[in-house]
């Protein structure tokens, strides 16, 4: 199946096997590592196998996005999607410094929040981030994203302990 989504801003498009040298690149800058939780460098063989198998599990639903252009962005994805209970965890990471704070972010939020909300039927989209993490906390915030708990001390990273803010949406606060 072709997935594509098109905004004014960036594409949301199926993964690609080639897409794996870009992740395997930022998914090891210690930066990303420590704001996304990732305890072990990859490398590509590694990001191909995820985009082939674990990104196309029944349960979830992942997005490269792209400029208009077609230069990757980063990814997107709706995740642990339980269609019974209406509830789907999201997860977005643009990497590259020099791409963030342009809207690329926001407008793919929006896409799948759209896409969460009113292709998918769900009434809850939660989001988990590192409390240090207070660019990602402020920009959720600003899409509409609610703080409902935080695991205090639930993050380890680099011989250090942060917590972790459990953030959530709901239909009727975007609608």
């Amino acid at each position: 199946m072709n997935r594509k989504m098109i905004g004014s801003r960036v594409i949301l498009r199926e993964q690609r096997p080639e897409d794996a040298a870009f992740f395997a690149y930022w998914f090891n800058q210690p930066r990303v590592m420590f704001q996304c939780g990732f305890t072990e460098q990859t490398d590509e063989a590694h990001e191909r196998f995820t985009i082939e198998n674990s990104h196309k599990s029944e349960d979830s639903l992942w997005f490269t996005i792209t400029d208009l252009n077609g230069g990757i962005l980063g990814e997107t994805g709706l995740l642990r999607m339980w269609p019974a209970w209406h509830c789907t965890d999201l997860s977005i990471i643009i990497p590259d410094p020099n791409k963030q704070h342009k809207g690329y972010g926001t407008e793919a939020i929006r896409m799948m929040l759209d896409l969460a909300f009113h292709s998918y039927d769900m009434n809850r989209v939660a989001i988990g981030v590192v409390g240090q993490n207070t660019d990602a906390l402020a920009f959720y915030r600003k899409i509409g994203f609610r703080q409902e708990g935080i695991q205090e001390q639930g993050y380890f990273y680099n011989g250090e302990y942060s917590d972790f803010v459990m953030m959530r949406i709901l239909r009727s606060e975007w609608d």
